[in-house]
């Protein structure tokens, strides 16, 4: 009975550690879900705004929350948005939304256009995530940029990314177009037949899967975009390649284009701000994890993010760089200059 007694004692020790049915596992259910337990979960929870489904923002979204993830000590929370655009008005007016990943033409509109007032001090930038290239796939008949001149071209929905840097380029080009903003899927269904759409425009990270993966008939080709003046302070030189598109680029040839930084850019939290610690504790995970990011299976463009890396005409979040100075204390000063 001894033996017995102490088996069954044994058993009972076990359960208590595995339910938590003794005092301190029945405190800690407690507090888990009582006030205490809210507020640790809420502490270190970041709201991030990326994009649409199936589009780049939201991939990066959610392999950023799935490097930096780590129970309660920090959670992002990758939110599915109207679009990358809109992203930025997120940002400025949703609660619960810390970040957001946007282009770096976008500053400019909320800038200039909606004058968001103090907006250049109200939106900080962490880092250049990638660039996402401005892709023209036009028909047979459309030879250059000037070709397009009257004809109707779809910038995709409201809201997407080329719905807002598609017009922006042709303005400033001076190519006055005939602007549609339809869903991409629909007029590409009917571009192969039909010359209602001139050509469609796309503002993401290259290829585009559903045209570089079709056999298109001959004549159907990605379109070149100059890289003048008139766009150099706004975007970068970029190139659409045979490994790109290898069933509409010759081997060998390269399309120029331009592309547009995606920024990862977060609410200018201030010390003594409730929020300011998590956004500290994120910028200190972002600089621990990125090595992480850049292996597989993530993304290859991480690769490319480079922490120092400058945004044109964007502020960098302090905390980021103050993490770069103490890192590179020999070049503080110079650092502090260049600010």
């Amino acid at each position: 009975m001894k033996g017995g007694g102490r088996f069954l004692k044994a058993i009972a020790a076990l359960a208590v550690v595995l339910t938590g049915s003794g005092p301190v596992g029945a405190q800690a259910r407690a507090d888990r879900w009582g006030a205490d337990g809210k507020e640790r979960i809420n502490q270190f929870t970041i709201g991030l705004a990326a994009g649409l489904p199936k589009g780049a923002p939201l991939r990066f979204g959610a392999e950023l929350a799935r490097a930096l993830n780590e129970g309660d000590e920090m959670r992002i929370l990758p939110i599915v948005t109207r679009g990358i655009f809109d992203n930025f008005e997120d940002l400025l007016q949703l609660r619960g939304v810390d970040a957001a990943i946007v282009y770096g033409d976008t500053l400019l509109h909320f800038d200039k256009v909606e004058r968001v007032p103090n907006v250049l001090s109200k939106v900080h930038y962490v880092a250049s995530l990638f660039p996402s290239e401005l892709q023209i796939f036009v028909r047979p008949e459309i030879q250059s940029l000037r070709d397009l001149q009257g004809k109707v071209v779809n910038f995709n929905q409201k809201g997407t990314a080329a719905a807002y840097t598609g017009p922006i380029v042709f303005e400033r080009l001076g190519i006055k177009v005939d602007a549609r903003f339809d869903p991409h899927p629909d007029v590409m269904r009917q571009i192969r037949t039909s010359d209602r759409y001139a050509a469609t425009v796309w503002v993401t990270a290259k290829p585009v899967g559903g045209i570089a993966s079709q056999d298109w008939p001959a004549g159907f080709k990605m379109l070149s975009v100059p890289f003048t003046k008139e766009l150099e302070d706004l975007y970068l030189s970029a190139t659409l390649e045979s490994a790109d598109y290898p069933k509409l680029i010759p081997a060998g040839e390269k399309v120029e284009t331009i592309a547009v930084p995606a920024v990862l850019a977060v609410y200018n939290w201030t010390p003594g701000s409730q929020r300011y610690p998590r956004m500290v504790k994120f910028v200190d995970y972002i600089f621990e994890r990125l090595p992480n990011l850049q292996k597989p299976p993530f993304h290859p463009a991480w690769k490319n993010v480079n922490l120092s890396a400058p945004v044109p005409g964007w502020r960098r979040y302090q905390p980021v760089q103050d993490k770069l100075d103490k890192l590179r204390p020999g070049q503080t000063a110079a650092a502090a200059s260049r600010r």
